[in-house]
Formats: structure tokens, sequence, C-alpha cells
């Protein structure tokens, strides 16, 4: 009786044990392999930002790197195109969107917007991919020539920031130049006809206009020291709920870009076929501006710190915000350290 009494309490004792272990099991995190075997993809279609057509994306689209990958998992890809990155945003805005690539002050504006998005990775240094161009013959020597100028620039792009921060140290006010607001692709002719006097633009458009003898960087980046970095960026909910996909985009863009790296020559030569350009204009937009996939370091997110506090002050933007609160390095840390661990098999 004794015996059958003990054998009993050990099998409650034990009953108890093996259900406590379950439940602990049930409220485990998911590591990010058992994640994805679990997560149901079915339908899914990821949605693709570019800020043009060709270059290194349109290798990739080209190859179906993403396709092929993404489609592993049963997941679709959608590619959309856009000039530049507000209208970026506002696609991610309305849900129709969840990867991009763009500079610092659609970023700074989106989150002052409310839109829901993390920085992911950055992707330009932002030194000298932003410029304020003039004419070749143009008599504008210095910034203060600028006085009474007509320029040119893209509302809400990187280059608007950097427009704005260079006119302040120079001492010159908004209300003594003439900002006009011209998407790229408008900017251009008003640039080479004299309808503007200066343009505040971005690569590519600053080398094909300065090695094709239309134009000369008046003040870049690094002369000023404002940096204008870009990024990628996520729509939030769907990083949220896909966070293994946000991974496995940063991996298949790390492995596009060393494609890029590794064959220069031949990328070299597709970029310049594709915008009917010489080779040497090709390499002169590497030099300004090589792709980077990179944590967003704190000394970068303190420079686009003095951005956001930059518009705020001038009212460009309608609140203060923290950056510090939308960059979330883990993605590319991942990403980065999944490849390196596959080299060294």
């Amino acid at each position: 009786m004794k015996n059958i009494r003990l054998l009993i309490a050990i099998l409650v004792v034990f009953t108890i044990v093996l259900s406590g272990c379950a439940k602990q099991t049930e409220n485990k995190p998911a590591n990010a392999t058992s994640t994805a075997a679990a997560t149901n993809y079915e339908g899914l279609t990821v949605k693709l930002g570019v800020q043009g057509s060709g270059g290194l994306f349109g290798k990739a689209r080209e190859e179906k790197w993403f396709e092929t990958e993404f489609e592993k998992l049963g997941v679709k890809v959608e590619w959309s195109e856009f000039q530049s990155g507000p209208p970026m945003t506002e696609a991610m805005a309305s849900n129709r969107l969840d990867f991009a690539g763009l500079g610092n002050m659609p970023v700074v504006a989106a989150q002052a917007a409310d839109i829901p998005f993390k920085i992911i990775s950055q992707i330009l240094d932002g030194k000298k991919n932003v410029a304020l161009i003039v004419p070749t013959n143009s008599p504008v020597k210095k910034l203060e020539d600028l006085k009474g100028k007509k320029i040119a620039v893209a509302k809400g792009s990187n280059a608007f920031n950097f427009l704005y921060r260079s006119l302040e140290q120079s001492g010159l006010k908004t209300s003594e130049v003439e900002v006009i607001q011209l998407q790229p692709d408008e900017a251009q002719p008003a640039f080479e006809n004299g309808g503007v006097d200066a343009w505040a633009t971005w690569d590519p458009y600053i080398t094909l206009n300065t090695l094709n003898g239309k134009g000369r960087v008046l003040a870049d980046g690094e002369a000023l020291g404002v940096l204008s970095p870009s990024f990628n960026i996520v729509r939030k909910q769907f990083a949220e709920k896909y966070p293994d996909l946000v991974t496995l985009y940063l991996k298949v863009l790390e492995k596009t870009r060393l494609w890029e790296n590794d064959n220069k020559d031949e990328a070299l030569k597709r970029y310049a076929a594709e915008r009917k350009v010489p080779v040497e204009v090709i390499k002169g937009t590497f030099e300004r501006s090589t792709m980077i996939n990179i944590a967003t370091s704190k000394e970068i997110a303190a420079e686009l710190q003095k951005t956001a506090d930059f518009q705020f002050g001038i009212k460009s933007i309608r609140k203060q915000i923290q950056v510090a609160d939308i960059i979330d390095n883990q993605y590319v840390e991942k990403a980065l350290k999944q490849i390196a661990d596959e080299k060294k098999k």
C-alpha cells in the first residue's frame, strides 16, 4: 500500500513538472529559424521601392536575385520606381511599400509626420553624394554669390536639407534667394537652359553635369561639414510581423552590393550603357557615392539628429523628434553575420 501511494505521489510530481516545462516552452520566444519555419507567408507580396531604374537594383532585377530568395519562402516580389524619397514614404504610409532606400531629409520628415517605419541600415556615407552645382560659366564662385539667384531643389529631399543648412552657414536668408521646387526630371532642363542659376541635387546628377561640362560643384557635404547620409527603411508593421524577411532583404542587398564591388568593370559598362553616358561618368558617381550596407553608428545618428533639430527650427517639420527611436540595427547585424558565417563554411 505504501509503495502504491509513493508511486502515485511520484506520478503527480512528474505530471506537474512536465506541465511546467510545456508551459515554459510555449512562452519561450522562437529563434529566427523556427520563426521562419512556422510563419505562414502564403499569398504575401513584398513591395520594394527604388529610385529610378537600372543601376545596382537593375542588375538585381534582371537576375531576379530578390525574387529567387523570397520565392523560396513562397513570397512574391513587387518593384516600384520613384524619383525621390518623399513619394516613397508617402507610399509606405499607405501600406503600398515595404522597403525603400532614401536620404536623411525624407527620413526626418516621415518620422515627424508619424509614418511608422524603422531605419535598418545606412547605405551612403553622405560626404559627397549631395551638392550645390552651378553652370560651368556661372559667375557664382561662393555661396554668398547666390544672393538673388534661383535655386532648384526637390522639396523634402536630402538636397533640400543640404541647401537650407548651406544657406544658413553662408549667412544668407532664405528670403534672399528664390527656391524653386523641382523634381530631377524637371530640374535638369531648367539647369541646362538657364531657368535656374543653381541646383541642389544628388548623384548621379552631380557627376553627370560636372563631367559632361554642363556644371561644376559649388559646395558639397564634405566641404561644408553637412553630411547627407542615406538609409534603408522598412515599414514598421511589416518588420514586426516578418522580421526574418527584413533580414533576408538586407542579406540579398548585401550580396548584390558585393557583386558590384567584385565586378566593377562589368558594373561600370552596364550602368554607362543604361544611362547612355561615358564610363568615366559612372566612375565619377562611384567615387562620390559608393554604396555601403552597415549598421547606423552613434555618430551618424547624431548627424541625423542635427538635421531633425535644424528642420524643426526652420519649421519645415511640425514637431521635434528623436531619431534614435527609429534606428534598429538588429536586422543588418544579423544579415551580415549570416553572410560571414556562410563564407566560413
